[in-house]
C-alpha cells in the first residue's frame, strides 16, 4: 500500500471504462484503471466476442469488435490513463476515500472518487458447438448482429421480454424467425407475447431445447438441432443465424454489500446521472445499464461518469 490517494479509479475497460478514463486524464485527474485480468470475461468486455462492427459511429466500413476495443485502449494509454492489467478482489466504499484490493498481492490502493464499469456477461445455453460458431453465426446481440442476417433464415433461443423483442427486431430483417422456448407459457408480458404470435414471419416452437448448432465442421451455422422435451422428438431447424437471449449477468457481485441494486442485480443510478447511492461511486455501461446494452450508449455513460466524477472532486476538495 502507498500513501497516494487517486483522484479516480475506474474498475472495468470495455467502452464505458476506457471513454471514462480518456474524460478523466483529459480533466487532468490522472485515472487508474484496473480493465481487469480473468473475472467477469475479458479486458474490454463484450466487444472482444464480437467479430465485426457496424454500428459504432465513425466506422463506415466496419471494424472488428476486438481491433476497436484495441483503439479505445490505445487511446486511453495516449491520454495518460494509468491501466492495470489486473483484477479488482474487493472494495470498501463505507468512508471516503474508498478503497479498493487489486492483483494476485491484493494491493491496497485508495481513490476520490470510483467509477464503476465492469458490464455485464450474456448467459449462454453452454453447450460445445455453441461455443465453437460464436462470432460465425452464434450471437447474444440481435441489435449488434442482425443486420449481418438480412433476407435470411435465423433461430432464437429463449422466454423473455428481450428475447420477445430481438424476435421482433430480427423478423424486420430477416426472411423468417423461428423462436424455441422450452416451455409453453412465456416470462414475458403479454402484450410483447401477442405481437410475438400475430407475426407472420415469427415460428414459435414450444417445449423444446437447442442440443447442437449445426456445423461447427464448417465453421458456419446452418441449422439447430432442437428437443421437444415432451416426446423426445428431435428435429433441425434449418437458420443462417443463431440468437442466445436467455438473459444477461451484471458483473456486480463486487459491489452488493455497498451499493443498491434493481432485482435483477444491475447497479442502480439515478435517473439521467452516472451517480450511485454513494456520492462519489459512480457506475457506467452495462452494469448498469439493461435496457440498450450498446456500446455507443456504455461510451456515452462513461463520459457522463467521468464529468460527474470531475465534478464531485471539485465541490469536495478542500482546496
Amino acid at each position: 500500500m502507498s500513501n497516494v490517494v487517486h483522484k479516480v479509479i475506474i474498475i472495468g475497460s470495455g467502452p464505458a471504462g476506457h471513454t471514462a478514463g480518456i474524460y478523466a486524464a483529459r480533466a487532468n485527474l490522472k485515472p487508474l484503471m484496473f480493465e481487469g485480468l480473468t473475472r467477469g470475461g475479458v479486458p474490454g468486455g463484450q466487444l472482444m466476442i464480437t467479430n465485426d462492427v457496424e454500428n459504432y459511429p465513425g466506422f463506415p466500413d466496419k471494424i472488428e469488435g476486438p481491433k476497436l476495443m484495441a483503439f479505445f485502449r490505445q487511446q486511453g494509454l495516449n491520454q495518460g490513463v494509468d491501466i492495470r492489467t489486473e483484477d479488482v478482489n474487493k472494495v470498501d466504499f463505507s468512508k471516503r476515500p474508498f478503497t479498493v484490493w487489486a492483483g494476485d498481492d491484493n494491493v491496497e490502493h485508495k481513490a476520490e472518487t470510483i467509477i464503476i464499469a465492469t458490464g455485464a456477461q450474456a448467459k449462454w445455453l453452454n453447450i460445445e458447438s455453441e461455443h465453437a460458431l460464436k462470432g460465425r453465426g452464434v450471437s447474444a446481440c440481435a441489435v449488434c448482429d442482425g443486420a449481418f442476417f438480412r433476407k435470411q433464415d435465423v433461430a432464437i433461443v429463449g422466454g423473455g421480454d428481450t428475447a420477445m423483442e430481438e424476435s421482433m427486431y430480427l423478423s424486420g430483417l430477416c426472411n423468417s424467425v423461428t423462436l424455441i422456448h422450452r416451455r409453453k407459457d412465456f416470462r414475458a408480458s403479454k402484450t410483447m407475447v401477442d405481437r410475438v404470435k400475430n407475426n407472420p414471419k415469427i415460428k414459435i416452437i414450444y417445449d423444446s431445447a437447442v442440443e447442437e448448432v449445426l456445423d461447427v465442421a464448417k465453421g458456419e451455422v446452418t441449422g439447430v438441432k432442437v428437443k421437444n422435451l415432451i416426446t423426445g422428438e428431435t428435429n433441425v431447424v434449418p437458420c443462417t443465424g443463431f440468437f442466445v437471449a436467455i438473459g444477461h449477468t451484471p458483473n456486480s457481485e463486487l459491489f452488493k454489500d455497498f451499493l443498491e441494486l434493481h432485482e435483477n442485480g444491475y447497479l442502480k443510478t439515478k435517473p439521467g446521472t452516472a451517480s450511485t447511492n454513494i456520492p462519489g461511486v459512480f457506475a457506467a455501461g452495462d452494469i448498469q445499464d439493461f435496457v440498450y446494452r450498446q456500446a455507443v450508449t456504455a461510451a456515452g455513460s462513461g463520459c457522463m461518469a467521468a464529468l460527474e466524477a470531475e465534478r464531485f472532486i471539485a465541490a469536495n476538495s478542500e482546496h
